[in-house]
């Protein structure tokens, strides 16, 4: 039926609340699983995809139990438990380096309020030791344009379930945001982003 219509669906998903999260520590590519409400959170965008009725070819996600625990609920949810996972590191999130582990109150006095800023918002400047969005973008962008978007034009529908900033390294790829926009918006929890790819666009629905 997909082939005939000639689009395909991709869903693109923020893993639910993570036990650092919680806390108000930096996370980046550490490795803490959900908490209660993480995993109420993924359940609940579970239901929102299910009524959207699409039927997904295959799931990505990335390197960290986070995602990957979110895209199990959500396609246990769905009922659709049984397609391909593909795991990889490119979709983790951002490096926070230094930062890993420290709580963000406790940094911003070491470090002071504009310093955190300008790590945790601008496009290009790293904390020590970790990634800018743009380095996020520079590894999430390439595997999405070799693996993700040839399945896409296939007419192939596919779930990503990822992290904040390896998403908006995505959605800033796919909605042709420039770095200056992408750098203020946020990725929600429990809100699937829907697109269609058609005739090789993508429109948000």
């Amino acid at each position: 039926m997909n082939s005939e219509e000639n689009f395909s669906n991709l869903v693109l998903v923020r893993h639910g609340q993570s036990e650092w999260n919680a806390k108000n520590l930096f996370t980046g590519w550490k490795n803490p699983s959900l908490t209660e409400k993480g995993l109420e959170e993924a359940k609940i965008t579970g239901k929102k995809i299910k009524e959207q009725n699409i039927i997904f070819n295959i799931h990505f996600t990335s390197e960290l139990k986070r995602a990957q625990l979110t895209g199990e609920i959500i396609l246990s949810e769905i009922a659709q438990d049984s397609i391909e996972t593909v795991k990889n590191i490119a979709l983790n999130e951002r490096d926070y380096g230094e930062l890993s582990g420290l709580n963000k109150d406790e940094s911003r006095k070491k470090w002071g309020e504009e310093q955190i800023h300008i790590w945790r918002r601008s496009f290009d400047q790293p904390p020590p030791g970790g990634e800018s969005l743009k380095d996020t973008a520079d590894r999430v962008i390439p595997y999405f344009e070799k693996v993700i978007e040839p399945v896409l034009n296939e007419n192939k529908n596919v779930l990503i379930c990822a992290h904040g900033n390896s998403l908006r390294a995505l959605v800033m790829y796919i909605e042709k945001i420039s770095p200056e926009e992408i750098v203020k918006i946020e990725i929600a929890t429990g809100e699937p982003i829907f697109y269609k790819l058609q005739n090789k666009e993508f429109i948000r629905t």
